[in-house]
């Protein structure tokens, strides 16, 4: 019955924000949308492009992809719909099995977003949406980067008024300085015009329509210079209609590992983008919930000539910024967008395919978080390799696979920083007039020569047992057998093979007159202590809550001949030992 009522909430159409709105809160979203509209026209039809798909499928994913994630989703101000990256993916997965924009590419690329849609909406219904935090940040830096330079490379030709080619960039690169001879200068002058007045418009207000004063001002100037260049062909449809896709078992079985290189891409986006507005915002997201919302949009909107979306950190930010107070404002762009489909489309024609690229140039640039990726460079050598790794496979190789490659490195990363915990060891100093326990190693600090206290960060399981056993050798090698103090207040998880090592280093200890004392506090490591009868071994008078519980017996302990001759004096029981000196 609770399994039967969660998947109910899921799937419910009335989520909580449904209650609170208000006239102001509509009119809020009304504006908000309004501007999300007229951004997202040029911008669905340049996506389209990118994923090799005609120019309205973009429009139509704006509108029904863009509406069910808003109302199934759990973030109020992110926009979905088509975006860079996806199509860029699309693109890369499918353009090796069919001609980009014909009958048999189309049917692909709606199986491929029915399939993204169905792992999406399992994922979220099987509550997995806690795997994304597994997957590093950096995976989606590199595979954006990658993404973008393809983009850029595919748009440069028809910027230049050359044929550019296909394949990946080294090939389309080559093939554009091959044709250089041939270069259009009409159409250099359309993309530069264009291009400036993106940049100029949005200098002025990122409210501002850029996109469309843009592609005015390209189809302006082409028709001041008589400008021969290949123009928009007339779009097919408006509105989109319902067609099922082709599910037939041989096309399933070919597209579904890069259906799920897409579908692990748009939640990436969409969660990351849905968790930045909710910090910001100070409310609450649900990952698996926003799982669903992108499911469920994308299995729609293959029903209706879409091709998978996700959430657009562009459109979203817009929809902040303009004062959107729910997800009705991303539903009123779509219903904007309806009408100015209505209103513009005759026009379509009348703009050259060399605005576009400007326009598509453009996004492929300010998809490039610059400052992301030097402040990953600077402060990490993991966080590098896995954004390099990712970055290279996709310039190399292809978009899918480098995703494929990104989340194994960082799966690959974050189980050998499992295997290899924080072991350290630990003395005490003044800092600031109080009295703490800080690397002894890092800061050269004196130890006492009977008692090593030991600090271990990170799980004690089977696979880290190793690397903690190998430490201990070495600072044994060092310093020599002694008492050792170890705490486990940075011991989150421990098991039978954590145990074993436990109660083989106090048998090693007391086998050469020394002891082990345990500083635990955690119920759940305490818990499995006492399941593996590792307390029992230890017993009562070794396990203790705090570090002065501990140190207390271990000093008491200690050899009083070797106490009389020290002059470190480590810790503060150490004055109740022979040879301490009194107090004044």
């Amino acid at each position: 019955m609770a399994l039967a009522r969660a998947v109910l909430q899921r799937l419910s159409p009335v989520r909580p924000w449904v209650l609170e709105q208000t006239p102001a809160s509509w009119k809020a979203d009304a504006l908000a949308g309004l501007t999300g509209a007229t951004i997202v026209l040029p911008q669905g039809v340049a996506f389209a492009i990118i994923a090799g798909l005609p120019p309205e499928f973009g429009l139509f994913t704006a509108i029904i992809v863009t509406v069910v994630a808003a109302l199934w989703g759990s973030s109020r101000v992110m926009v979905s719909g088509p975006t860079t990256a996806i199509s860029a993916v699309l693109f890369a997965s499918l353009s090796g099995l069919a001609v980009p924009g014909s009958e048999t590419y189309i049917a692909l690329a709606l199986v491929l977003t029915f399939l993204v849609g169905v792992l999406q909406l399992a994922a979220g219904m099987a509550g997995l949406g806690g795997l994304i935090a597994f997957i590093s940040h950096s995976v989606i830096v590199g595979f954006t980067a990658a993404a973008s330079v393809l983009i850029a490379v595919s748009q440069l030709g028809p910027a230049l008024g050359l044929a550019g080619g296909e394949g990946g960039v080294l090939h389309r690169l080559s093939r554009i300085v091959a044709d250089a001879g041939t270069l259009n200068i009409d159409a250099v002058i359309i993309s530069a015009v264009t291009l400036a007045s993106l940049i100029a418009s949005f200098r002025i207000s990122r409210r501002l329509p850029g996109y469309i004063i843009a592609l005015v001002a390209g189809s302006l100037a082409a028709v001041l210079l008589g400008a021969e260049v290949a123009m928009f062909a007339p779009l097919d449809a408006v509105l989109p209609s319902f067609e099922a896709p082709d599910l037939s078992i041989g096309t399933i079985g070919a597209l579904l590992p890069a259906a799920a290189a897409v579908a692990c891409v748009g939640l990436l986006e969409a969660i990351s983008i849905g968790k930045s507005f909710a910090i910001r915002r100070g409310e609450t997201y649900d990952s698996n919930q926003e799982m669903v919302g992108q499911g469920l949009s994308n299995l729609t909107g293959s029903f209706f000539h879409c091709y998978a979306g996700s959430g657009s950190f562009t459109r979203s930010g817009l929809n902040a910024e303009s004062g959107a107070a729910s997800p009705m404002s991303a539903v009123f762009a779509a219903g904007f967008l309806v009408v100015l489909l209505l209103l513009l489309s005759p026009f379509v024609r009348f703009v050259p395919v060399p605005a576009m690229a400007a326009i598509i140039l453009y996004v492929a640039w300010r998809l490039i978080d610059i400052a992301e990726i030097r402040h990953i460079v600077a402060t990490s050598r993991s966080e590098t390799f896995i954004l390099a790794a990712t970055f290279l496979t996709g310039i190399l190789s292809g978009l899918d696979f480098a995703i494929l490659v990104g989340v194994v490195a960082s799966l690959s990363i974050f189980l050998n920083k499992s295997a290899h915990p924080l072991v350290a060891v630990g003395a005490p100093t003044e800092v600031n007039g109080r009295r703490v326990f800080m690397n002894a190693e890092s800061f050269n600090l004196p130890q006492c020569p009977q008692i090593r206290f030991v600090r271990i960060e990170g799980p004690l399981f089977f696979a880290s047992i190793e690397h903690v056993e190998r430490e201990f050798r070495r600072m044994e090698e060092k310093d020599g057998l002694k008492t050792c103090i170890l705490n486990l207040k940075g011991v989150g998880k421990i098991d039978l093979s954590g145990a074993d090592f436990i109660l083989s280093e106090a048998r090693r200890a007391r086998a050469h007159g020394n002891d082990l004392h345990l500083i635990a506090a955690n119920p759940s490591v305490l818990n499995v202590l006492k399941r593996l009868h590792c307390l029992d071994e230890l017993g009562p008078d070794n396990v203790h809550p705090h570090k002065s519980d501990a140190i207390r017996p271990a000093v008491a302990r200690a050899s009083d001949p070797i106490c009389a001759g020290c002059e470190i004096r480590c810790f503060n029981e150490c004055a109740d030992k022979p040879g301490a000196q009194p107090t004044a």
